[in-house]
C-alpha cells in the first residue's frame, strides 16, 4: 500500500515538473512575441519623427535592452555589486520609458478611433448647420427686401389712382382713377409681385434642398465610415450652394462662402501622432502602452529568477549529501523548511572545514531551489521537497555508510569543473 501511494505522488510530483517546465519553455517565446508587438507600436510612434530605418534601429535596440536587463536584474545582487544594479535598472528605466512613451501614439490612436471620428462629424455637422443657417438668413433678407419692394409699388399704385401721388398733385383732377400714370405704376406693381411670386417659388425648392442636405447628415451620423452617404451629403450641399448662390446673384446679394471638406478618406483617416497628444492624455492609452512592457519585464525577469530546470541524478546526490550536513533545521512561519547555513560555536572552535556544504547552498539558491529569509538561514523552495524525499527513500536502498559524502560532493564537484573547461 505504501509502494503504490509513493508511486502516485512520484507520478504527481513528475507531472507538476513537466507543467512547470512547460510553462517555463512557454515563456520564451511568450517574451518574443510581447517584444515583438511593443516594438511595433514603438516603431509606429517613432517613425513619425525620425527616419523609418533609424527608428526600426531605435525599436530593436530598445527592446533588446529590456529583454536583457529584466534578465540582468535577476541576476544582480546589489548588496555584492550596488553600481551595477543602478546601471542595470537606469537602463532598464530609459528604455521603457522610450518604448512606452512612443507605444502610447499607436495605442491613443487606436482608443480616441471612435471619439475622434465623432469629433470630426460634430465639427461637419456644426460647419453645415451655420452655412445653412446663413442661407436661411439670406433668404429671409431677400425676401423681407422683395416684400418691401411689392408693397411700396402697391401703395404708389394705389396713390396714383386717387390721385394723391406725389408729383401729380396739380393736375389732381385730371389724374383720377385709371389713367395712364396709374397704368404705369399698376405694371410696376405687377412686376414686383411676380418677382416676389418667382422669389417664393425658388426659395420652396431651396428649402427641399436645405430639408434633403440636413437629413442627409443625420443619416451620415449613424454611417460615418460609409463613403457612399457621405458622397450623398457632399452632393446635398453642393445643390444648396448652387441654388443659393444664382439666387444671391440675381438679386445682387453676396452669397453665402459654402464649407470645404476634404474626401471621405481624409474624413475617417487615423490620428497623425505629435507631442500634442501627451496634452490630452488618455489614462487607457497610456496604461495599455505600459501593459505590454511591464508583461515582457516580468516574464523576462521570472526566466531567469526562476529554477532553470529539473536537477540531475547527480545534482540530486549534491543536495541531499550537503544539506544533511547542517544541524539547525526549524520550521518557519511560511510553513517552509529552514535552516541555517552558519557554522556553529563548536564547528567553529573544531575549525570544521564546510566549504562541501557552503557549495551545496550556493549551488541551489543559484538555481532557485533555495530561498536566502536572512544573512544566515534559507528556505527551501517547493520544488525541493520531491527530490529529497526521494533521495531520502533510496538513502536505506544504498546504505547510509557506503562512502556517500564528501567524496562524492567532491568528485561531482571535480566532473563540473572539468566539463566547463572541456
Amino acid at each position: 500500500m505504501n509502494t503504490s501511494v509513493w508511486r502516485i505522488g512520484q507520478i504527481l510530483n513528475s507531472a507538476q515538473s513537466t507543467f512547470v517546465g512547460l510553462l517555463r519553455i512557454w515563456s520564451i517565446p511568450l517574451v518574443l512575441l510581447l517584444s515583438l508587438a511593443s516594438g511595433y507600436t514603438t516603431y509606429y510612434g517613432l517613425s513619425y519623427f525620425i527616419t523609418d530605418w533609424i527608428a526600426l534601429v531605435i525599436t530593436v535596440a530598445v527592446q533588446s535592452v529590456i529583454v536583457i536587463c529584466s534578465l540582468e536584474l535577476a541576476g544582480c545582487h546589489w548588496r555584492a555589486n550596488l553600481p551595477r544594479f543602478l546601471t542595470v535598472v537606469l537602463t532598464l528605466v530609459v528604455a521603457l520609458f522610450v518604448s512606452v512613451s512612443f507605444s502610447y501614439f499607436k495605442f491613443y490612436e487606436f482608443s480616441q478611433q471612435d471619439s475622434t471620428l465623432l469629433t470630426r462629424y460634430r465639427a461637419l455637422d456644426q460647419n453645415l448647420s451655420d452655412y445653412l443657417d446663413k442661407v436661411n438668413k439670406l433668404k429671409s433678407t431677400l425676401m423681407a427686401r422683395q416684400q418691401k419692394r411689392a408693397e411700396a409699388a402697391a401703395k404708389e399704385a394705389t396713390q396714383a389712382y386717387l390721385g394723391t401721388l406725389q408729383g401729380i398733385r396739380d393736375e389732381r383732377k385730371k389724374q383720377v382713377g385709371k389713367g395712364p400714370v396709374w397704368s404705369h405704376y399698376n405694371e410696376l406693381q405687377i412686376a414686383e409681385e411676380n418677382r416676389l411670386h418667382q422669389m417664393e417659388t425658388s426659395f420652396g425648392e431651396l428649402d427641399q434642398r436645405i430639408a434633403a442636405a440636413r437629413a442627409t447628415v443625420q443619416k451620415f451620423s449613424s454611417e460615418l465610415k460609409d463613403p457612399l452617404i457621405y458622397a450623398e451629403l457632399m452632393e446635398q450641399t453642393r445643390l444648396v450652394q448652387s441654388k443659393a448662390d444664382n439666387l444671391a446673384s440675381a438679386q445682387g446679394a453676396t452669397p453665402v462662402p459654402a464649407p470645404v471638406w476634404g474626401s471621405h478618406a481624409e474624413f475617417v483617416r487615423g490620428i497623425t501622432p505629435s507631442f500634442a497628444m501627451w496634452e490630452d492624455l488618455s489614462l487607457f492609452a497610456l496604461a495599455c502602452a505600459a501593459m505590454v512592457d511591464f508583461f515582457t519585464l516580468v516574464l523576462s525577469y521570472r526566466l531567469e529568477f526562476s529554477a532553470p530546470g529539473p536537477l540531475t541524478e547527480e545534482e540530486q546526490v549534491l543536495a541531499f549529501q550537503g544539506l544533511r550536513q547542517f544541524s539547525e533545521f526549524a520550521i518557519n512561519k511560511n510553513d517552509e523548511l529552514e535552516f541555517v547555513f552558519e557554522k556553529t560555536e563548536l564547528e567553529r572552535a573544531k575549525r570544521y572545514p564546510d566549504w562541501n556544504r557552503m557549495f551545496t547552498v550556493a549551488f541551489l539558491l543559484n538555481r532557485g531551489f533555495l530561498r536566502k529569509v536572512s544573512e544566515r538561514s534559507a528556505e527551501f523552495a517547493p520544488s525541493l521537497y520531491p527530490i529529497l524525499a526521494e533521495c531520502m527513500r533510496k538513502e536505506p536502498q544504498s546504505g547510509a555508510n557506503e562512502g556517500i559524502g564528501d567524496s562524492n560532493i567532491r568528485q561531482f564537484i571535480e566532473r563540473k569543473a572539468h566539463e566547463r573547461r572541456a
